[in-house]
């Protein structure tokens, strides 16, 4: 009989599998996982009440660097709370610029999961290919923004910059060539055997769990749970657009992977609609006031970021500044899971678990 005893093991703060500053302190006996604790905090910035010092157009940047892999989905969330209170109606170019930036920052961030998370499991190729499309997104957000990570785009009724000539035409011929890369992915990865292996049946969960978790996004989807705010609470023009929500019942790291490269598949439908639509010309910022001040009362808007369920809470006291203000971060809510995933487990399996999350860390942290 092999004797083995318990042992403390730290997984990060710096470690490349934990995707950013994250620790996770695991009780291991021999190979097997008995408790496992999330130490978080190492990131954390106080972006909300930095927040109650700020005019609502200087907090915009600040929300890039919450979740840095979706800064479009950020900017809207605070922009579309704000516009909620003062019953602003945004032009319609602008919420077509809008949606398309956001979409492509859809892909961009489910590109860095994909490739990252193989890259986790010990395959190169992956991460290289999804970084070589990733770059071209952010090339195109760049010429919109005039930034390649912290767009800082949006405005509180518009955004920042119209599009310039052509830009339009450049999302038109990127849309055909990452289906086939998509194809390509597939081909490379999917029906792998090393990988179908590592994969399937691996932190598994069930619809029921996922909700009492407070789970959203790809990890509540991945249970069979049709949930996705773009279509059942629609904001901005998504209501134009037909598209999925895409779903499956596994509840597994591979359900999570295949969701994830199916939703590429729907964003690049929205984006293939609305270029198909986009305004000719038109007004690109509501008229709004130079310094805003929203009045009295509070809100809350949520809208569906690439991990899940991004709310904004505002209360206001007709100032400048708002009285206070709190962000719903899904990360945050999808890591809760993982010490219930990891009990028990083999350690071999916790990347796999862990990167199937998809989380980031400056969300997480706040």
């Amino acid at each position: 009989m092999i004797r083995t005893e318990e042992m403390l093991l730290n997984v990060g703060p710096q470690h490349p599998s934990t995707h950013g500053v994250f620790r996770l302190v695991v009780k291991i006996d021999g190979e097997i996982i008995r408790e496992a604790k999330p130490v978080i905090g190492y990131l954390h910035r106080g972006t909300e009440k930095l927040a109650e010092d700020l005019q609502y157009t200087q907090i915009i940047p600040y929300t890039d660097r919450m979740d840095y892999l979706s800064a479009m989905t950020n900017n809207y969330v605070i922009c579309h709370a704000v516009e909620t209170m003062m019953g602003i109606e945004v032009p319609e170019r602008a919420e077509f610029l809008r949606v398309m930036a956001m979409e492509l920052g859809r892909i961009a961030s489910h590109l860095v999961s994909w490739g990252t998370f193989l890259l986790d499991l010990g395959a190169t190729s992956p991460f290289i290919f999804a970084f070589r499309e990733r770059e071209m997104i952010i090339n195109m957000l760049n010429e919109l923004s005039g930034a390649r990570l912290t767009f800082n785009y949006m405005r509180v009724g518009g955004v920042k910059w119209d599009a310039p000539e052509g830009w339009v035409d450049k999302v038109k011929e990127f849309i055909p060539y990452m289906r086939e890369q998509l194809v390509g992915y597939h081909q490379l990865v999917t029906g792998n055997e090393i990988f179908m292996n590592r994969v399937k049946g691996v932190g598994v969960y069930t619809k029921e769990e996922a909700i009492q978790y407070s789970l959203s996004g790809p990890t509540l989807r991945c249970t069979g749970v049709k949930w996705d705010l773009r279509k059942d609470e629609p904001y901005s023009i998504y209501d134009r657009f037909d598209f999925n929500v895409i779903t499956r019942e596994e509840g597994d790291a591979w359900a999570r992977y295949h969701v994830r490269l199916a939703e590429i598949e729907e964003s690049l439908k929205i984006l293939e609609q609305a270029c198909e639509q986009f305004p000719a010309e038109g007004e690109i910022m509501a008229k709004v006031p130079k310094i805003i001040k929203a009045p009295k009362g509070e809100t809350f808007v949520r809208i569906e970021s690439p991990r899940g369920e991004i709310g904004c809470y505002i209360y206001s006291d007709g100032k400048k500044e708002p009285y206070r203000l709190k962000f719903r971060r899904p990360s945050f809510y999808n890591l809760q899971i993982l010490p219930k995933l990891l009990e028990g487990e083999n350690m071999a399996n916790m990347v796999t678990i862990l990167g199937g999350i998809d989380i980031v860390l400056g969300e997480v942290d706040g």
